[in-house]
């Protein structure tokens, strides 16, 4: 079929051609004497992404799964008490790997819809007064369910009950699309990957981690190897890594970082919401809700639609991908044929969303919703062309 596929999953998400290009080059000697002079820019404004002043962020050759490992690893030991909450398949996976290295999970199961429920956290928090909780964890934006929540708010519940538990972020789907602010809201492991708001393919794991972290890291119990601190840490200080990296993703690395500090991250940030909210009105033009139960809840990286009773969403997804070259997020564990998802993430703009809703809109009516034929391009367009009038006095 002549054109190009459209990719609107929430991850991997489309690689700007100035990112692509830059991977594009010979293979170079990762032990070359100037290595150094390349490698450091990239912990330096790997850490502005995630807005920690004081820690140090490491680069893993792996996806965030890794990232997840090395935090657990590097700052808890066996046995240890953590806080959880589990309400979706990629807080159900966090739960998942704390439970198998042994940690004690403390589990607070949410409805899917809603976000870590910070009322409870502050409960059990302050009813913690031998501070048994090592860690708290935080899934800052669900993607199964496209759920976003108050990463500072359980901060301030940390703080009110003057509680010393480390704090985990699972930023996967979030860092570099939705604010996050490491420094001010006191995360100590921060994760991500490459593969969402950075723009590039799947492959590299971030971890940002605070001062109070990597004192952590240097009691904790854990065996580690791969993903240890201290490996990465006498490699990175040198300029280098302890084993063979990526490469070829880090000169990519270098060109999204570039074109992150070129946009700014507020006005990402803006971009991001604009975008989320033009399909918001597009699903309410449909006359469908997103998965996301109230407002506040809502993600400004992916959207899971809920689609009737009696429609499978799978041939949703089957029907715009065959139909209409278009691959949209299919529904994962507990709301799979239930919800499709359209991702807004990383390097989209107006246009390219305006072209994910109408493959969604046929695809919708073409197993049977009875959508009325330009609604949700229409509210969506509309959405757009009133909200960019600012930057277009701007411009002219």
């Amino acid at each position: 079929m002549a054109g190009f596929n459209q990719l609107f999953v929430p991850g991997p998400t489309n690689v700007p051609e100035i990112v692509r290009q830059a991977m594009n080059m010979p293979m170079e000697d990762m032990r070359a004497p100037d290595y150094p002079s390349f490698t450091r820019g990239l912990f330096t404004d790997l850490m502005k992404v995630f807005r920690n002043e004081t820690g140090r962020a490491f680069i893993f050759p792996s996806s965030g799964t890794g990232a997840w490992e090395s935090a657990i690893t590097n700052t808890l030991s066996p046995g240890d008490r953590v806080l959880m909450s589990r309400f979706g398949q990629f807080s159900h996976l966090w739960v998942d790997m704390a439970e198998r290295f042994g940690l004690d999970v403390d589990v607070v199961d949410a409805e899917w819809g809603t976000g870590v429920p910070v009322e409870i956290y502050a409960e059990r928090l302050a009813k913690d007064k031998e501070h048994r909780i090592k860690a708290v964890f935080v899934t800052h934006n669900e993607t199964a369910t496209g759920v976003t929540s108050d990463v500072g708010a359980v901060r301030a519940a940390l703080n009110a009950a003057k509680h010393p538990a480390l704090l985990f972020v699972d930023g996967v789907s979030s860092v570099g699309s939705i604010d996050f602010r490491q420094e001010e809201w006191g995360v100590d492991c921060a994760v991500s990957g490459s593969q969402k708001g950075f723009m590039l393919p799947p492959g590299l794991g971030f971890l940002s981690v605070s001062q109070k972290a990597l004192d952590a890291a240097k009691t904790a119990k854990f065996n580690r190897c791969y993903f240890s601190f201290e490996d990465q840490i006498r490699a990175n200080d040198t300029g280098y890594f302890p084993y063979t990296p990526a490469v070829q993703l880090l000169r990519g690395l270098r060109a999204a970082l570039d074109l992150i500090q070129q946009e700014g991250l507020d006005n990402i940030f803006d971009r991001h919401n604009r975008l989320a909210t033009g399909v918001r009105k597009a699903v309410d033009a449909w006359g469908l809700k997103v998965c996301a139960k109230e407002p506040k809840w809502h993600s400004d990286t992916v959207s899971a639609i809920l689609v009737p009773e009696g429609i499978d969403s799978a041939e949703v997804v089957r029907r715009a991908y065959h139909g209409y070259q278009t691959s949209l997020g299919v529904g994962l564990s507990k709301v799979a044929g239930k919800v499709f998802r359209i991702g807004h993430l990383g390097w989209v703009n107006e246009v390219m969303m305006c072209g994910a809703i109408s493959a969604a809109e046929m695809a919708l009516r073409d197993v049977g919703v009875k959508v009325q034929p330009g609604s949700g391009v229409g509210a969506a367009l509309e959405h757009y062309r009133l909200s960019a009038q600012p930057a277009v006095a701007q411009a002219a």
